[in-house]
C-alpha cells in the first residue's frame, strides 16, 4: 500500500506569557513535533502580534500568530493536534488542506 504524502497549513497562536521561551523557540519545537509526526516543514511564517477579535481572558488580550505549511500523511493533522493539546505554549491550533 503506498503511503500518500497531502499539504497542510498550520495556523498556530502562541503564548509566551510568563516564560524566557522567545516566539522562535516555540516555532522550532513545533517544528520539531512535526517532524514526529511524518511530516515535512516547507515554509514559515510569522504573522506578528494581533490582537483577539473576542477577549476571553483580560489578562490575555493579543498574541503571535505563525502559520507553518508542511507536508505529511493524513494522519499528521490529528496527531499534531494531540501532541500539541498539552503544550502550554500552544495556545490554539487550526490545520487546514492547503
Amino acid at each position: 500500500m503506498s503511503s500518500t504524502t497531502r499539504n497542510y497549513r498550520a495556523t498556530f497562536i502562541l503564548d509566551n506569557r510568563g516564560k524566557e521561551d522567545t516566539v522562535d523557540q516555540i516555532v522550532d519545537g513545533v517544528k520539531s513535533v512535526i517532524a514526529e509526526v511524518s511530516g515535512k516543514v516547507t515554509a514559515v511564517e510569522n504573522i506578528g502580534r494581533k490582537d483577539f477579535a473576542r477577549v476571553t481572558d483580560a489578562k490575555f488580550p493579543a498574541a503571535s500568530y505563525v502559520q507553518i505549511d508542511f507536508s505529511g500523511p493524513a494522519t499528521a493533522p490529528s496527531a499534531l493536534r494531540e501532541r500539541l493539546r498539552l503544550n502550554q505554549n500552544v495556545y490554539r491550533t487550526l490545520v487546514q488542506s492547503a
